[in-house]
């Protein structure tokens, strides 16, 4: 574990609830609540806008961008392009989302074009629409990417078997898109095509509830809007969801609780969340490939 890095990244937090940075979500319906409130929880303020007519005005004054495709239709897409558009003439961060692509035609089509047309400075998925990803820009060849729905397939969940393979994935993508990859699971890892790293921070309880990684996507562009290192705000936003579910999960097991009552512990944690539990509780490593 780099203590220098973990600094950083409890000052990252600071900073973010110094800044409160406007965050804006092109999000889905199905988990847009619990994303504002993940976003209100760690310290940044949400702005959950889709129609189309704002989008420029609203880019403007935005310290990033998150566009999430969960649940797509023609006016939001519209929506998307036209924020993403604004946001890279005045270099606003763009952070992607790509749920369930490899889906579908129109989730493809539409990730492809924020990537190629709008280079975000991050891209947050699980491991299968990563690798879909990684199969249309040509690093993954004669592979069959199995999918299923929205969620990670069974064969692409990492684990300590298969982290140095997917390791050299989420790295040559990141290379290749000039972007920084954040690739989440029970493991989770980063990259800016450089330095790759890991996280083993959560709690299987994530899983269980819809929209861990929509808020997780939203948190990241909380944190990359208030701080310029944006791979340190990568690493930072990771490792507050972890450590948040961590705790969270712990408690709801300790005291025989469902899901329903980690989803609400869990916005609790985020809101508590201090630079002291970053600095003791963060599993942190580099991933030498």
């Amino acid at each position: 574990m780099d203590n220098e890095i973990l600094n950083k990244c409890s000052e990252a937090l600071e900073n973010l609830r110094t800044k409160a940075p406007l965050t804006q979500c092109i999000t889905n319906i199905v988990t847009v609540n619990d994303c504002a409130n993940a976003v209100l929880a760690i310290g940044a303020s949400p702005l959950m806008s889709n129609d189309e007519t704002e989008q420029r005005e609203i880019a403007r004054i935005d310290s990033s961008i998150v566009i999430n495709i969960g649940t797509l239709t023609k006016n939001q897409i519209i929506g998307m392009f036209t924020s993403a558009d604004e946001a890279n003439k005045i270099g606003t961060p763009i952070i992607l989302d790509p749920v369930g692509i490899g889906i579908s035609a129109l989730r493809n089509d539409t990730s492809l074009k924020i990537i190629r047309d709008y280079h975000p400075t991050a891209i947050r998925a699980n491991m299968s629409e990563i690798k879909a990803i990684a199969k249309f820009v040509g690093i993954l060849e004669n592979v069959e990417n199995i999918v299923k729905g929205v969620d990670v397939a069974d064969e692409d969940i990492i684990s300590s078997t298969n982290i140095k393979v997917n390791g050299r994935i989420v790295k040559e993508l990141a290379k290749e898109l000039n972007t920084i990859i954040f690739a989440s699971g029970p493991i989770d890892i980063i990259s800016n095509g450089k330095n790759t790293y890991t996280i083993e921070n959560g709690s299987d309880m994530m899983p269980r509830i819809t929209g861990t990684g929509c808020m997780l996507s939203s948190i990241l562009g909380a944190f990359i809007g208030s701080n310029e290192d944006k791979l340190i705000a990568t690493i930072s936003a990771g490792l507050s969801m972890g450590i948040a579910g961590e705790i969270a999960g712990n408690y709801c097991k300790e005291n025989n609780l469902g899901t329903g009552s980690f989803r609400t512990q869990l916005i609790d944690e985020l809101y508590k969340l201090n630079k002291e539990e970053i600095l003791s509780k963060a599993k942190l490593n580099t991933l030498k490939l």
